[in-house]
């Protein structure tokens, strides 16, 4: 059954923003954590840390763990030069992530080529990215993937800040 979920990242990348159902109701909050990081919780409708995301000091990987701190896996941008591709590993198997290279959606495959989940982001072009998650995965958390979501939002955000800089 797939279960589909709508949230968003804010423009200065801190606060507290809600995790809506298709019916549109609260599930959840994705707390962006500071304007200074990239960090980020997964809290459920009853307040619960349910998953953690981040960057660990001066690394460029994203590592995902659970509330009580056990590591779920990472994600990594990946070399590609005509789309845009990265991995989320984790205990329960390797997942390739893909999008053409302007495109706005992407596919989270497993390493069957079985498709685990997809999102998109659903904004205008000066809004803050909202994502549409639809996860299709048995072994994946929904928590799980939102983190996976901001993860490679994360680190498209950190490869767009150093292409503008180096080009100065």
């Amino acid at each position: 059954m797939e279960n589909i979920v709508y949230f968003s990242d804010q423009f200065f990348s801190t606060g507290r923003k809600d995790i809506w159902n298709r019916s549109k109701e609260k599930i959840g909050v994705l707390d962006l954590k500071s304007a200074f990081t990239s960090d980020v919780n997964v809290e459920n409708a009853d307040g619960e840390l349910m998953v953690q995301g981040g960057f660990p000091f001066l690394s460029g990987k994203w590592l995902i763990k659970q509330g009580d701190g056990t590591e779920l896996g990472e994600v990594k941008g990946n070399i590609s030069f005509f789309s845009k591709s990265y991995r989320y590993t984790s205990n329960r198997g390797r997942f390739e992530i893909e999008s053409p290279a302007f495109s706005r959606e992407y596919r989270v495959v497993d390493e069957n080529g079985k498709e685990a989940a997809t999102f998109k982001k659903v904004n205008g072009f000066f809004e803050a990215p909202a994502y549409e998650l639809i996860n299709m995965s048995t072994s994946l958390l929904t928590d799980e993937l939102i983190a996976v979501v901001m993860g490679v939002n994360a680190i498209e955000k950190r490869r767009n800040a150093a292409a503008s800089s180096g080009g100065a």
